[in-house]
């Protein structure tokens, strides 16, 4: 069963539920890749600070781009109920 078949076999509520999940998933998926950008370009935007120019920083920049996309990707394919 596909994704197009499993929303149109599910009641308003279900319906609901995937829509508000998958708003949340981009959206924080947009903001943990905000804050990676923000990490990696703090000298360019005047943010100087020990964190953001270490090479931890990068690295948990680097996670965060990562995490976001995959969030981002989750939101848009909407995988969220299992096949009964």
């Amino acid at each position: 069963m596909n994704m197009e078949e499993l929303e149109d076999n599910t009641d308003p509520k279900t319906k609901r539920y995937i829509l508000r999940r998958s708003i949340m998933d981009i959206g924080m998926g947009a903001i943990y890749i905000s804050i990676a950008v923000v990490i990696f370009f703090a000298n360019q935007l005047g943010l100087h600070n020990e964190f953001a120019e270490s090479i931890w920083g990068k690295f948990f920049a680097g996670l965060f781009i990562l995490y976001g996309i995959w969030r981002v990707y989750r939101g848009i394919k909407k995988h969220y109920l299992k096949e009964r």
